[in-house]
Protein backbone atom coordinates (compact mmCIF):
# COMPACT_ATOMS: atom_id res chain seq x y z
CA UNK A 1 0.00 0.00 0.00
CA UNK A 2 1.17 3.17 -0.97
CA UNK A 3 -0.08 6.46 -0.04
CA UNK A 4 0.84 9.41 -2.51
CA UNK A 5 1.16 9.26 -5.86
CA UNK A 6 3.85 11.55 -7.74
CA UNK A 7 7.10 11.61 -7.26
CA UNK A 8 8.42 8.89 -4.66
CA UNK A 9 4.92 7.25 -4.28
CA UNK A 10 4.96 6.47 -7.96
CA UNK A 11 8.85 5.71 -8.19
CA UNK A 12 8.42 3.16 -5.34
CA UNK A 13 5.15 1.77 -7.03
CA UNK A 14 7.17 1.39 -10.70
CA UNK A 15 10.42 0.19 -8.80
CA UNK A 16 8.33 -2.46 -6.94
CA UNK A 17 6.69 -3.90 -10.24
CA UNK A 18 9.95 -4.32 -12.00
CA UNK A 19 11.58 -6.20 -9.04
CA UNK A 20 7.87 -8.77 -8.60
CA UNK A 21 5.68 -9.19 -11.04
CA UNK A 22 3.39 -11.03 -8.76
CA UNK A 23 2.84 -8.20 -5.91
CA UNK A 24 -0.35 -6.51 -5.28
CA UNK A 25 0.34 -2.52 -5.41
CA UNK A 26 -2.51 -0.44 -4.76
CA UNK A 27 -1.75 3.49 -4.78
CA UNK A 28 -3.86 5.87 -3.06
CA UNK A 29 -4.01 9.66 -4.47
CA UNK A 30 -5.88 12.59 -2.74
CA UNK A 31 -5.88 14.32 -5.63
CA UNK A 32 -7.06 14.06 -9.09
CA UNK A 33 -3.87 13.31 -10.48
CA UNK A 34 -0.86 10.56 -10.14
CA UNK A 35 2.83 11.25 -11.65
CA UNK A 36 2.45 14.95 -12.91
CA UNK A 37 5.29 17.03 -13.29
CA UNK A 38 4.91 19.30 -10.35
CA UNK A 39 8.14 21.20 -11.50
CA UNK A 40 6.21 22.30 -14.67
CA UNK A 41 3.55 23.99 -13.36
CA UNK A 42 4.66 27.55 -13.30
CA UNK A 43 5.83 27.32 -16.40
CA UNK A 44 2.45 26.40 -17.92
CA UNK A 45 0.65 29.45 -15.84
CA UNK A 46 2.22 31.60 -18.60
CA UNK A 47 2.50 29.11 -21.99
CA UNK A 48 6.30 28.25 -21.74
CA UNK A 49 4.47 24.51 -21.73
CA UNK A 50 1.32 25.29 -23.12
CA UNK A 51 0.10 22.42 -23.34
CA UNK A 52 -1.93 20.92 -20.24
CA UNK A 53 -1.56 17.46 -20.75
CA UNK A 54 2.47 17.63 -21.05
CA UNK A 55 2.37 17.94 -16.92
CA UNK A 56 0.23 14.79 -16.78
CA UNK A 57 3.45 12.28 -17.14
CA UNK A 58 0.77 9.31 -16.30
CA UNK A 59 -2.83 8.37 -15.82
CA UNK A 60 -4.43 5.69 -13.88
CA UNK A 61 -5.43 3.86 -16.38
CA UNK A 62 -1.56 3.86 -18.35
CA UNK A 63 -0.45 2.99 -14.72
CA UNK A 64 -2.49 -0.13 -14.99
CA UNK A 65 -1.66 -1.23 -18.45
CA UNK A 66 2.27 -1.23 -18.20
CA UNK A 67 2.56 -1.85 -14.94
CA UNK A 68 -0.60 -3.49 -13.29
CA UNK A 69 -0.87 -1.27 -10.37
CA UNK A 70 -4.26 -0.58 -8.75
CA UNK A 71 -4.00 3.68 -8.46
CA UNK A 72 -6.91 5.02 -6.70
CA UNK A 73 -6.89 8.96 -7.18
CA UNK A 74 -9.26 11.18 -5.08
CA UNK A 75 -8.94 8.93 -2.80
CA UNK A 76 -7.18 10.22 0.56
CA UNK A 77 -5.87 7.88 3.39
CA UNK A 78 -7.96 9.14 6.84
CA UNK A 79 -6.10 6.46 9.02
CA UNK A 80 -4.06 3.92 9.89
CA UNK A 81 -4.59 1.09 11.85
CA UNK A 82 -0.84 -0.09 12.80
CA UNK A 83 -1.91 -3.56 14.93
CA UNK A 84 -4.24 -4.56 12.31
CA UNK A 85 -1.99 -3.42 9.49
CA UNK A 86 -4.92 -1.65 7.74
CA UNK A 87 -5.20 1.56 6.19
CA UNK A 88 -9.19 3.58 5.82
CA UNK A 89 -10.15 5.41 3.28
CA UNK A 90 -12.06 8.78 3.46
CA UNK A 91 -14.56 6.83 0.32
CA UNK A 92 -15.16 3.99 3.75
CA UNK A 93 -12.76 1.39 2.51
CA UNK A 94 -10.39 -0.78 4.81
CA UNK A 95 -7.62 -2.08 2.86
CA UNK A 96 -4.44 -4.23 4.80
CA UNK A 97 -1.07 -4.28 4.00
CA UNK A 98 1.96 -5.90 4.31
CA UNK A 99 4.09 -2.49 3.87
CA UNK A 100 2.51 0.70 3.75
CA UNK A 101 4.67 3.42 2.19
CA UNK A 102 3.73 7.09 3.07
CA UNK A 103 4.62 9.66 0.54
CA UNK A 104 1.95 12.27 1.25
CA UNK A 105 4.38 15.03 0.10
CA UNK A 106 4.08 18.15 1.86
CA UNK A 107 1.23 21.29 2.36
CA UNK A 108 1.58 24.96 1.73
CA UNK A 109 2.46 26.80 4.77
CA UNK A 110 -0.67 29.36 5.48
CA UNK A 111 0.26 32.25 7.68
CA UNK A 112 -3.16 33.82 10.02
CA UNK A 113 -3.19 36.94 7.87
CA UNK A 114 -6.32 38.69 7.38
CA UNK A 115 -7.72 37.78 4.00
CA UNK A 116 -5.19 34.87 3.36
CA UNK A 117 -7.94 33.14 2.00
CA UNK A 118 -8.06 34.70 -0.99
CA UNK A 119 -4.75 33.79 -1.83
CA UNK A 120 -3.70 31.10 -4.25
CA UNK A 121 -1.01 28.32 -4.15
CA UNK A 122 0.74 25.87 -6.79
CA UNK A 123 1.99 22.25 -5.68
CA UNK A 124 -0.83 20.29 -7.47
CA UNK A 125 -2.37 20.13 -11.04
CA UNK A 126 -5.81 21.89 -9.65
CA UNK A 127 -4.06 24.76 -7.91
CA UNK A 128 -2.29 25.64 -11.99
CA UNK A 129 -5.72 25.03 -12.75
CA UNK A 130 -7.33 27.32 -10.11
CA UNK A 131 -4.68 29.90 -10.92
CA UNK A 132 -5.34 30.30 -15.01
CA UNK A 133 -8.59 30.57 -14.17
CA UNK A 134 -8.06 33.69 -11.95
CA UNK A 135 -5.82 35.20 -14.70
CA UNK A 136 -8.83 37.39 -16.09
CA UNK A 137 -8.87 40.27 -18.09
CA UNK A 138 -9.22 42.46 -15.36
CA UNK A 139 -6.30 41.28 -13.20
CA UNK A 140 -3.25 43.62 -14.35
CA UNK A 141 -0.95 43.17 -10.59
CA UNK A 142 0.19 39.90 -8.69
CA UNK A 143 1.51 39.82 -5.37
CA UNK A 144 3.86 36.80 -4.55
CA UNK A 145 4.35 36.42 -1.32
CA UNK A 146 7.68 34.56 -0.38
CA UNK A 147 10.84 34.77 -2.54
CA UNK A 148 12.18 30.90 -2.47
CA UNK A 149 12.57 28.68 -5.99
CA UNK A 150 8.94 28.57 -6.69
CA UNK A 151 7.99 31.99 -5.77
CA UNK A 152 10.61 33.38 -8.53
CA UNK A 153 9.38 30.56 -10.81
CA UNK A 154 5.71 32.10 -10.27
CA UNK A 155 6.66 35.73 -10.85
CA UNK A 156 8.90 35.34 -14.29
CA UNK A 157 6.13 33.67 -15.56
CA UNK A 158 3.79 35.91 -14.27
CA UNK A 159 5.86 38.72 -16.18
CA UNK A 160 5.71 36.70 -19.31
CA UNK A 161 2.10 37.69 -19.04
CA UNK A 162 2.79 41.00 -18.92
CA UNK A 163 1.78 41.52 -15.29
CA UNK A 164 3.02 44.09 -12.35
CA UNK A 165 4.66 41.72 -10.04
CA UNK A 166 5.88 42.43 -6.46
CA UNK A 167 7.71 39.57 -4.64
CA UNK A 168 7.09 40.03 -0.68
CA UNK A 169 9.85 38.29 0.93
CA UNK A 170 9.55 38.29 4.76
CA UNK A 171 14.05 37.34 5.35
CA UNK A 172 16.74 39.87 4.45
CA UNK A 173 16.94 38.31 1.17
CA UNK A 174 15.34 36.29 -1.53
CA UNK A 175 16.83 32.50 -2.37
CA UNK A 176 18.00 31.53 1.51
CA UNK A 177 19.52 28.54 0.19
CA UNK A 178 22.17 31.26 -1.15
CA UNK A 179 24.23 33.60 0.78
CA UNK A 180 23.54 37.55 0.49
CA UNK A 181 25.56 38.94 -1.58
CA UNK A 182 24.86 35.82 -4.35
CA UNK A 183 21.09 36.33 -3.79
CA UNK A 184 21.80 39.72 -4.52
CA UNK A 185 22.93 39.20 -8.19
CA UNK A 186 19.01 37.08 -8.33
CA UNK A 187 17.16 40.17 -7.15
CA UNK A 188 19.05 42.47 -9.18
CA UNK A 189 18.15 40.16 -12.34
CA UNK A 190 14.46 40.35 -11.66
CA UNK A 191 14.22 44.01 -10.62
CA UNK A 192 15.99 44.86 -14.31
CA UNK A 193 13.26 42.56 -15.80
CA UNK A 194 10.24 44.62 -14.12
CA UNK A 195 9.78 42.78 -10.97
CA UNK A 196 9.56 44.32 -7.73
CA UNK A 197 11.07 42.77 -5.10
CA UNK A 198 10.73 43.70 -1.12
CA UNK A 199 12.85 42.14 1.52
CA UNK A 200 11.90 42.26 5.33
CA UNK A 201 8.60 42.46 3.96
CA UNK A 202 5.89 41.31 6.20
CA UNK A 203 2.26 41.08 5.07
CA UNK A 204 0.02 42.04 7.43
CA UNK A 205 -3.40 41.87 5.86
CA UNK A 206 -4.71 40.90 2.20
CA UNK A 207 -7.53 42.99 0.81
CA UNK A 208 -9.54 42.85 -2.32
CA UNK A 209 -7.08 43.93 -4.62
CA UNK A 210 -4.32 45.04 -2.35
CA UNK A 211 -1.95 43.79 0.32
CA UNK A 212 -0.44 45.65 2.90
CA UNK A 213 2.61 45.71 4.57
CA UNK A 214 3.49 45.78 8.30
CA UNK A 215 5.76 49.28 7.24
CA UNK A 216 2.38 50.86 5.71
CA UNK A 217 3.05 49.99 2.19
CA UNK A 218 0.29 49.09 0.20
CA UNK A 219 1.07 46.97 -2.78
CA UNK A 220 -1.64 46.87 -5.83
CA UNK A 221 -2.62 43.20 -6.12
CA UNK A 222 -5.86 41.73 -8.06
CA UNK A 223 -4.16 38.26 -7.64
CA UNK A 224 -2.17 36.69 -4.64
CA UNK A 225 0.04 34.16 -5.02
CA UNK A 226 1.29 32.30 -1.72
CA UNK A 227 4.62 30.54 -1.94
CA UNK A 228 5.85 30.78 1.92
CA UNK A 229 7.10 27.26 1.70
CA UNK A 230 5.86 23.69 2.88
CA UNK A 231 5.31 21.94 5.81
CA UNK A 232 5.50 17.74 5.94
CA UNK A 233 2.13 16.34 5.38
CA UNK A 234 2.79 14.65 8.60
CA UNK A 235 -1.05 14.30 10.01
CA UNK A 236 -1.79 10.47 9.21
CA UNK A 237 1.35 9.52 10.41
CA UNK A 238 1.17 11.29 13.90
CA UNK A 239 -2.10 9.49 14.69
CA UNK A 240 -1.14 6.62 13.74
CA UNK A 241 1.64 7.63 16.53
CA UNK A 242 5.07 7.43 14.56
CA UNK A 243 7.71 9.28 15.69
CA UNK A 244 7.99 12.88 14.31
CA UNK A 245 11.08 15.08 14.57
CA UNK A 246 11.87 18.51 15.38
CA UNK A 247 11.17 19.34 12.27
CA UNK A 248 7.81 17.94 11.54
CA UNK A 249 9.11 15.54 9.21
CA UNK A 250 8.11 11.75 9.63
CA UNK A 251 11.56 10.01 11.34
CA UNK A 252 13.10 7.25 9.33
CA UNK A 253 16.49 5.31 9.83
CA UNK A 254 18.85 4.79 6.89
CA UNK A 255 16.25 2.51 4.99
CA UNK A 256 13.57 4.50 5.50
CA UNK A 257 11.64 2.94 7.91
CA UNK A 258 9.53 4.52 10.24
CA UNK A 259 9.59 3.56 13.64
CA UNK A 260 7.04 1.04 12.55
CA UNK A 261 9.12 -1.24 10.84
CA UNK A 262 6.32 -2.83 8.43
CA UNK A 263 5.75 1.08 7.46
CA UNK A 264 8.05 3.34 5.45
CA UNK A 265 8.21 6.96 4.96
CA UNK A 266 9.69 8.71 1.57
CA UNK A 267 9.47 12.22 0.09
CA UNK A 268 8.51 15.48 1.44
CA UNK A 269 6.88 13.89 4.72
CA UNK A 270 10.19 12.23 5.47
CA UNK A 271 12.73 13.53 7.27
CA UNK A 272 16.63 12.97 5.60
CA UNK A 273 20.03 12.67 6.40
CA UNK A 274 22.29 15.85 5.97
CA UNK A 275 24.93 15.41 3.80
CA UNK A 276 27.40 17.72 5.80
CA UNK A 277 26.48 17.05 9.55
CA UNK A 278 24.59 13.70 9.07
CA UNK A 279 21.95 15.45 11.26
CA UNK A 280 17.74 15.41 10.60
CA UNK A 281 16.84 17.85 7.96
CA UNK A 282 13.56 18.57 5.18
CA UNK A 283 14.81 18.56 1.89
CA UNK A 284 11.48 18.91 -0.31
CA UNK A 285 13.12 17.82 -3.93
CA UNK A 286 11.82 15.65 -6.36
CA UNK A 287 14.90 14.38 -7.18
CA UNK A 288 15.42 12.66 -3.64
CA UNK A 289 12.11 11.46 -3.67
CA UNK A 290 12.50 9.29 -6.52
CA UNK A 291 15.59 8.36 -5.14
CA UNK A 292 14.29 7.33 -1.89
CA UNK A 293 10.86 5.76 -3.30
CA UNK A 294 13.77 3.38 -5.45
CA UNK A 295 15.61 2.61 -2.32
CA UNK A 296 12.21 1.37 -0.34
CA UNK A 297 11.09 -0.84 -3.34
CA UNK A 298 14.58 -2.58 -3.50
CA UNK A 299 14.19 -3.05 0.44
CA UNK A 300 11.01 -4.34 0.39
CA UNK A 301 12.04 -6.70 -2.50
CA UNK A 302 14.74 -8.19 -0.37
CA UNK A 303 18.02 -5.86 -1.26
CA UNK A 304 19.82 -4.76 1.39
CA UNK A 305 20.43 -1.45 0.55
CA UNK A 306 20.62 1.65 2.62
CA UNK A 307 20.23 5.61 1.97
CA UNK A 308 22.64 8.27 1.46
CA UNK A 309 23.00 11.32 2.86
CA UNK A 310 21.42 14.45 0.91
CA UNK A 311 23.37 16.97 -0.28
CA UNK A 312 20.40 19.10 -1.25
CA UNK A 313 21.28 19.86 -4.76
CA UNK A 314 18.69 22.60 -6.51
CA UNK A 315 19.10 24.84 -9.36
CA UNK A 316 16.37 27.53 -10.67
CA UNK A 317 15.92 29.88 -13.21
CA UNK A 318 14.67 33.53 -13.68
CA UNK A 319 14.92 35.45 -16.64
CA UNK A 320 18.25 33.39 -18.21
CA UNK A 321 19.79 33.47 -15.03
CA UNK A 322 20.49 30.23 -13.37
CA UNK A 323 21.05 29.90 -9.61
CA UNK A 324 22.18 26.88 -8.41
CA UNK A 325 23.63 25.42 -4.82
CA UNK A 326 24.90 21.91 -2.88
CA UNK A 327 25.17 21.75 0.11
CA UNK A 328 25.85 24.65 3.31
CA UNK A 329 26.12 28.14 2.62
CA UNK A 330 28.57 30.55 4.43
CA UNK A 331 26.35 31.28 6.57
CA UNK A 332 25.20 27.79 7.85
CA UNK A 333 28.77 27.53 8.13
CA UNK A 334 29.63 30.18 10.61
CA UNK A 335 26.68 29.62 12.82
CA UNK A 336 27.58 26.08 13.49
CA UNK A 337 30.92 27.36 14.35
CA UNK A 338 33.21 25.63 11.28
CA UNK A 339 36.72 26.66 10.88
CA UNK A 340 35.97 28.23 7.14
CA UNK A 341 37.55 28.96 4.15
CA UNK A 342 35.39 31.03 1.35
CA UNK A 343 36.12 31.17 -2.14
CA UNK A 344 34.56 33.45 -4.81
CA UNK A 345 35.65 33.63 -8.36
CA UNK A 346 34.11 35.03 -11.50
CA UNK A 347 35.30 32.77 -14.89
CA UNK A 348 33.70 32.68 -17.87
CA UNK A 349 31.37 29.81 -18.94
CA UNK A 350 33.86 28.97 -21.69
CA UNK A 351 36.73 30.40 -23.29
CA UNK A 352 36.48 34.12 -23.39
CA UNK A 353 38.09 34.47 -27.32
CA UNK A 354 34.53 32.23 -28.35
CA UNK A 355 31.48 34.18 -29.09
CA UNK A 356 28.98 33.84 -26.39
CA UNK A 357 30.99 33.62 -23.06
CA UNK A 358 28.98 34.71 -20.11
CA UNK A 359 30.27 35.10 -16.39
CA UNK A 360 29.82 32.54 -13.89
CA UNK A 361 29.95 33.95 -10.29
CA UNK A 362 30.88 30.98 -8.27
CA UNK A 363 31.39 30.66 -4.39
CA UNK A 364 33.01 27.54 -2.57
CA UNK A 365 32.99 26.96 1.04
CA UNK A 366 35.27 24.73 2.11
CA UNK A 367 35.90 23.17 6.07
CA UNK A 368 39.67 24.84 6.52
CA UNK A 369 40.23 21.43 9.12
CA UNK A 370 39.29 19.14 6.74
CA UNK A 371 39.83 20.45 3.27
CA UNK A 372 36.15 19.14 2.31
CA UNK A 373 33.61 21.28 0.59
CA UNK A 374 30.86 22.25 2.62
CA UNK A 375 28.73 23.72 -0.26
CA UNK A 376 28.17 25.90 -3.34
CA UNK A 377 26.83 28.14 -4.89
CA UNK A 378 26.47 29.54 -8.61
CA UNK A 379 24.86 32.50 -10.66
CA UNK A 380 25.32 32.86 -14.01
CA UNK A 381 23.90 32.06 -17.17
CA UNK A 382 24.69 28.71 -19.92
CA UNK A 383 27.27 26.41 -17.08
CA UNK A 384 25.83 26.95 -13.80
CA UNK A 385 24.43 23.83 -13.69
CA UNK A 386 27.51 21.88 -14.93
CA UNK A 387 29.61 23.50 -12.34
CA UNK A 388 26.93 22.71 -9.20
CA UNK A 389 26.51 18.91 -10.70
CA UNK A 390 30.41 18.94 -10.63
CA UNK A 391 30.89 20.30 -7.25
CA UNK A 392 27.98 18.01 -5.77
CA UNK A 393 29.40 14.76 -7.55
CA UNK A 394 32.55 15.79 -5.60
CA UNK A 395 31.43 16.09 -2.24
CA UNK A 396 29.54 12.69 -2.45
CA UNK A 397 32.80 11.30 -3.60
CA UNK A 398 34.67 13.05 -0.71
CA UNK A 399 36.93 15.04 -2.73
CA UNK A 400 38.56 17.71 -1.02
CA UNK A 401 38.60 21.21 -2.37
CA UNK A 402 42.40 20.90 -3.68
CA UNK A 403 41.60 17.61 -5.29
CA UNK A 404 39.80 20.36 -8.02
CA UNK A 405 42.64 21.19 -9.34
CA UNK A 406 43.40 17.83 -11.05
CA UNK A 407 39.80 17.05 -12.04
CA UNK A 408 39.87 16.21 -15.64
CA UNK A 409 37.00 18.00 -17.27
CA UNK A 410 35.55 18.25 -20.79
CA UNK A 411 37.28 20.84 -22.66
CA UNK A 412 36.51 22.58 -26.11
CA UNK A 413 36.19 26.36 -26.49
CA UNK A 414 32.36 26.44 -26.68
CA UNK A 415 32.33 24.80 -23.63
CA UNK A 416 34.47 25.39 -21.23
CA UNK A 417 38.16 26.64 -20.58
CA UNK A 418 41.34 24.89 -19.89
CA UNK A 419 41.64 26.23 -16.75
CA UNK A 420 37.88 25.05 -16.12
CA UNK A 421 35.87 27.02 -13.28
CA UNK A 422 36.19 23.68 -10.86
CA UNK A 423 39.96 23.39 -11.26
CA UNK A 424 40.40 27.27 -10.48
CA UNK A 425 38.66 26.31 -7.70
CA UNK A 426 41.25 24.35 -6.65
CA UNK A 427 44.04 26.49 -7.60
CA UNK A 428 42.54 29.35 -5.58
CA UNK A 429 42.12 26.94 -2.02
CA UNK A 430 45.57 25.51 -2.71
CA UNK A 431 47.05 28.76 -2.32
CA UNK A 432 45.07 29.18 0.46
CA UNK A 433 46.60 25.94 1.99
CA UNK A 434 49.71 26.95 1.21
CA UNK A 435 49.39 30.24 3.50
CA UNK A 436 48.10 33.08 1.04
CA UNK A 437 45.67 35.32 3.35
CA UNK A 438 42.18 36.44 2.19
CA UNK A 439 39.57 38.76 3.49
CA UNK A 440 36.39 38.48 2.63
CA UNK A 441 33.72 41.41 1.33
CA UNK A 442 31.67 41.51 4.47
CA UNK A 443 35.41 41.77 7.03
CA UNK A 444 36.66 44.68 4.78
CA UNK A 445 35.31 47.56 7.21
CA UNK A 446 37.26 45.35 10.33
CA UNK A 447 40.19 44.92 8.60
CA UNK A 448 40.45 48.81 7.48
CA UNK A 449 39.98 49.53 11.56
CA UNK A 450 43.13 47.29 12.00
CA UNK A 451 45.00 48.45 10.26
CA UNK A 452 45.38 46.78 6.67
CA UNK A 453 46.22 49.60 3.66
CA UNK A 454 43.76 48.87 1.17
CA UNK A 455 45.20 48.61 -2.49
CA UNK A 456 43.31 48.52 -5.60
CA UNK A 457 45.47 47.06 -8.55
CA UNK A 458 43.53 47.67 -11.57
CA UNK A 459 44.33 49.94 -13.69
CA UNK A 460 43.56 53.64 -13.73
CA UNK A 461 40.61 53.22 -15.95
CA UNK A 462 39.21 50.88 -13.95
CA UNK A 463 39.39 52.61 -10.88
CA UNK A 464 38.27 56.08 -12.26
CA UNK A 465 34.97 53.60 -13.32
CA UNK A 466 34.20 52.92 -9.75
CA UNK A 467 36.20 52.00 -6.58
CA UNK A 468 35.67 51.24 -2.94
CA UNK A 469 36.08 54.11 -0.39
CA UNK A 470 39.52 54.21 0.82
CA UNK A 471 41.60 52.15 -2.04
CA UNK A 472 44.64 53.49 -2.96
CA UNK A 473 45.12 52.44 -6.71
CA UNK A 474 48.79 51.08 -7.98
CA UNK A 475 48.28 48.60 -11.07
CA UNK A 476 49.80 45.13 -10.66
CA UNK A 477 52.15 46.18 -13.07
CA UNK A 478 53.17 49.40 -11.50
CA UNK A 479 53.11 47.57 -7.85
CA UNK A 480 56.92 46.41 -7.62
CA UNK A 481 58.20 49.88 -8.60
CA UNK A 482 56.15 50.97 -5.72
CA UNK A 483 56.33 48.50 -2.74
CA UNK A 484 58.82 50.06 -0.59
CA UNK A 485 56.01 52.65 0.05
CA UNK A 486 54.31 49.36 2.13
CA UNK A 487 57.59 48.58 4.24
CA UNK A 488 56.26 48.00 7.60
CA UNK A 489 52.35 47.87 6.40
CA UNK A 490 49.80 45.54 6.04
CA UNK A 491 48.50 45.55 2.83
CA UNK A 492 45.14 44.21 1.30
CA UNK A 493 44.96 44.36 -2.29
CA UNK A 494 41.96 43.49 -4.60
CA UNK A 495 41.51 44.07 -8.27
CA UNK A 496 38.34 43.16 -10.32
CA UNK A 497 37.46 39.30 -9.56
CA UNK A 498 40.46 37.99 -7.77
CA UNK A 499 43.25 36.55 -9.84
CA UNK A 500 45.27 39.98 -10.43
CA UNK A 501 44.89 40.22 -6.31
CA UNK A 502 46.80 37.04 -5.93
CA UNK A 503 49.53 38.32 -8.69
CA UNK A 504 49.83 40.96 -5.85
CA UNK A 505 49.85 39.51 -3.15
CA UNK A 506 52.46 37.01 -3.96
CA UNK A 507 54.85 39.70 -5.15
CA UNK A 508 54.49 41.94 -2.30
CA UNK A 509 54.50 38.33 -0.33
CA UNK A 510 58.09 37.81 -1.36
CA UNK A 511 59.79 41.04 -0.89
CA UNK A 512 59.08 40.64 2.66
CA UNK A 513 55.37 42.50 3.12
CA UNK A 514 52.58 41.52 4.65
CA UNK A 515 49.47 41.15 2.10
CA UNK A 516 46.11 39.83 2.06
CA UNK A 517 44.00 39.60 -1.15
CA UNK A 518 40.24 40.17 -0.95
CA UNK A 519 38.19 37.82 -2.04
CA UNK A 520 36.62 37.66 -5.38
CA UNK A 521 37.71 41.24 -5.79
CA UNK A 522 35.45 44.09 -6.61
CA UNK A 523 32.85 42.40 -8.24
CA UNK A 524 32.39 40.24 -5.22
CA UNK A 525 32.47 43.46 -2.85
CA UNK A 526 30.24 45.38 -5.26
CA UNK A 527 27.48 41.72 -4.84
CA UNK A 528 28.12 43.00 -1.27
CA UNK A 529 26.97 46.23 -1.38
CA UNK A 530 24.13 45.25 -3.58
CA UNK A 531 22.62 43.06 -0.78
CA UNK A 532 22.48 45.84 2.05
CA UNK A 533 21.02 48.40 0.37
Amino acid sequence: MIVGGVAGGMSTAARLRRRDEDMEIIVLEASGHVSFANCGLPYHVSGVIPERSSLLLQTPESLAARFNLDVRINTRATAIDREKQTVTTDTGDTIAYDHLVLSPGATPIIPPIPGIERALHLRTIEDVDAIIAALTDDVRSVAVIGGGFIGLEVAENMRHRGLDVTVIERAPQILTPLDEEMAAIVEKRLTDNGVTVITDGDTTSIGADTLELSDGRVIPADLVIASIGVRPANELAVAAGLAIGERGGIKVDDRQRTSDPRIFAVGDAAEKADHVSGEDTLVPLAQTANRHGRLVADIITGRDVQRTPTLGTAIVGVFGLAAGSVGWNERRARGAGRNIRVIHLHPANHAGYYPGAETIHLKVVVDADTDLILGAQAVGGDGVDKRIDVLATAMRAGLTATDLADLELAYAPQFGSAKDPINMVGFINDNMVQGERTFQWHELDEALADGWTLVDVRTPGEYQRGQIPGAVNISVDDLRDNADTFRDKKVLVHCQVGLRGHVACSLLGNLGIEAANLDGGYVTWTHGQLSRN
